[in-house]
């Protein structure tokens, strides 16, 4: 009896050691832990949101945002944009027009006015290199008048009392278009004889002395 009880205490107490005791985690090993992922998580969005494009706005075509390189094309648009504001789609207000004389429009538009237009109406810009591009030469065009009057006055707000001129214009471009393709399969269209027809409008105010008052219409 005394053999037994003793083999079965030596067996209890093997068990209790072979069982693994549950791993615990001090205070402050877990606020280092908990530090160290916080710091890890700032790292990743303070890099995620540098150059080019990032997770705060814009565009995202990155993983996580990271940087990726933008096309100039996109910056010349954007410059191409100011540029016509600037130049051509502002309505100047001119001095008044003389007593008895015939009004006619003075400016026709400009060559670049014309393949600014056209550009708009068929690109070329915005091609990918040796896979798709196209290429605009000898360019003719050939301006033509095709409406030219002016408004009776009235006034208008925030300028007062005008005429507002109107001038049309029929611009007829010539030139050679020439389209390279290189994938998938590569070939090159060449029109010799490509013409465009592009409309161009001038509108502009003259000043004016006396206007008689606006009148509300009955209803």
């Amino acid at each position: 009896m005394t053999s037994s009880t003793c083999r079965r205490t030596d067996e209890t107490q093997n068990a209790a050691h072979s069982t693994p005791l549950p791993i615990r985690i001090r205070g402050g090993q877990s606020q280092r832990l908990i530090q160290q992922i916080t710091l890890a998580t700032m790292a990743v969005m303070a890099i995620s949101t540098t150059g080019c494009l990032g997770v705060g706005g814009g565009y995202n075509l990155g993983f996580m945002g990271l940087p990726i390189p933008v096309s100039p094309y996109y910056q010349h648009k954007q410059e191409e944009k100011f540029w016509k504001h600037e130049r051509y789609e502002r309505v100047p207000i001119l001095g008044p027009t003389t007593s008895g004389g015939t009004v006619k429009a003075l400016d026709p538009p400009s060559d670049d006015e014309v393949m600014h237009a056209l550009e708009t109406a068929r690109p070329v810009q915005g091609g990918i290199p040796l896979i798709y591009e196209k290429q605009r030469n000898n360019v003719r065009i050939i301006k033509e008048k095709i409406a030219d009057y002016i408004d009776p006055p009235r006034f208008y707000p925030l300028i007062g009392p005008a005429q507002l001129h109107h001038a049309h214009y029929k611009c007829t471009v010539y030139f050679d278009e020439k389209t390279t393709v290189g994938y998938p399969v590569p070939h090159t269209l060449h029109d010799r004889d490509a013409i465009e027809v592009v409309y161009i409008d001038h509108n502009h105010f003259h000043m004016v002395g006396d206007v008689e008052p606006y009148t509300t219409p009955n209803l």
